[in-house]
């Protein structure tokens, strides 16, 4: 166990987060490498009336992975990985990120659901649900868990499994850090790559209307295992951006096939014949392509989004004037595709509107503060020109703090008064409650 407090050396760069937006200052991160660390580090906060924060990967946008004048249980340290090939199973500790996960089962050709972002830890992720490129293949990261290893709020460590606090288990589909502090994670693996069809296609953004609305036609036809999703950005200067698209808004469609990479060629071709000026589909290692959308730490994030059953032209429309507005060069407004295996965990999760058929995912990166303000402002003028086109529904990794109707909205009343149940069982004082928080029962109505 590791104590960093105000005036340590390590104390700025421990504090920093993924999102430069939030600057909180703790009294006092606990660096934990075992589940006893875990429990010390509670016990220190009931010592001491401390408020306590969790922090895993550390990219939650809303900055609920730290707190001001409070406790952070830094769980980082944790970076076991043990994968099981013959069982196709993985074990991980609460401290990996994907890219270090997907690197590991990757030696033996294995891997599941993993976040978009290689720096995202495993932890946050899965317990939001876990929304990945091979969510339509086998569904989220949460729909992969075997078990869960966790420290609840009096200290105790317990599994939650389909056999042991079944209900409890259910709750961590989606339910986030609400109920203890994850420690390890065991997940189903599957059979894929090193090798997979993958990578990203370019047009100008003057094509981004026609795009929008081929890409739509082209994967509502797609097979399971095509993970795609329509992406407006500003063309960044690389080698194979050629001049004329540089700084300007494009269109693009990230691609990739959760299979055979011969047969990945045939799926993509529908992609190719809209003549992408810039096409890098093709072989790639699938722990390569997980890393391709990283985005860098220290800009300032504000980040939502929203679930749609179709998208209409009108939809469509509205998506691609927002893109036309872009804040910044950082900045990117996301039409992910869902449908497959996602919508087949709907009664098995508490996460409500599954069988969404799309995700549309805003969001603002700026370099500065007041650039990261009008990113906020793009991303909520977005949001309420798309919601006529909206379920209701939201995921919650994918937004900051928007309220508790947000919340609410993510699970559905029946789901949430079962979420707040378990909350109450295993804890009934609402310790953790730096997150997305499901108040226990009995506090609903303060």
């Amino acid at each position: 166990m590791k104590w960093v407090k105000p005036g340590h050396p390590e104390y700025d760069e421990t504090r920093k987060l993924f999102n430069a937006m939030i600057d909180r200052r703790p009294a006092v991160i606990a660096q934990c490498g075992t589940p006893a660390d875990v429990a010390e580090a509670l016990q220190h906060a009931r010592d001491h009336q401390l408020a306590v924060a969790v922090r895993a990967g550390g990219h939650s946008v809303a900055g609920m992975s730290t707190n001001d004048g409070g406790l952070v249980v830094d769980v980082r340290p944790m970076k076991t990985i043990s994968v099981d090939p013959a069982n196709r199973t993985v074990t991980a500790g609460a401290g990996v990120t994907w890219g270090e996960f997907d690197r590991a089962t990757q030696e033996h050709s294995l891997a599941t659901t993993g976040g978009r972002a290689s720096t995202t830890g495993v932890a946050g992720f899965t317990l939001g649900g876990g929304s990945g490129w091979l969510e339509r293949s086998y569904g989220f990261a949460c729909d992969n868990l075997l078990s869960v290893e966790l420290v609840t709020a009096s200290g105790e460590r317990i599994t939650a499994s389909g056999q042991e606090n079944p209900e409890l288990f259910w709750a961590l589909h989606g339910g986030g850090g609400n109920f203890g502090v994850a420690t390890s994670f065991t997940f189903q693996l599957h059979g894929l790559g090193p090798v997979v069809q993958a990578g990203l296609m370019l047009w100008p953004g003057e094509a981004a209307s026609e795009i929008a609305r081929s890409y739509r036609d082209i994967a509502l036809a797609s097979p399971d295992a095509v993970g795609t999703a329509l992406a407006y950005l500003t063309a960044p200067s690389e080698p194979f951006v050629p001049a004329n698209m540089v700084g300007k808004m494009a269109a693009g469609v990230v691609y990739l096939y959760a299979g055979d990479p011969a047969e990945g060629v045939e799926h993509a071709e529908p992609f190719r014949e809209l003549g992408p000026t810039v096409d890098l589909v093709g072989e790639m290692a699938y722990a390569d392509f997980q890393c391709m959308i990283d985005d860098p730490p220290d800009l300032y994030n504000y980040w939502s989004a929203d679930y749609h059953a179709e998208l209409s032209d009108e939809a469509l429309e509205v998506i691609v004037d927002s893109a036309r507005q872009l804040p910044g060069p950082h900045s990117q407004n996301l039409v992910a595709r869902w449908g497959g295996a996602v919508a087949g965990g709907s009664t098995t999760t508490p996460l409500r509107n599954r069988d969404a058929n799309w995700v549309t995912h805003p969001f603002g990166l700026e370099e500065t503060r007041e650039g990261g303000q009008k990113a906020r402002e793009w991303v909520k003028k977005f949001r309420h020109h798309i919601a006529p086109y909206t379920t209701g529904g939201v995921w919650l990794n994918f937004v900051g703090d928007e309220g508790d109707a947000r919340i609410r909205a993510a699970f559905g009343d029946e789901n949430y008064a079962r979420l707040a149940r378990v909350k109450a069982e295993f804890d009934p004082l609402n310790v953790f409650r730096g997150n997305q928080n499901i108040r226990p029962v009995h506090l609903q109505s303060a």
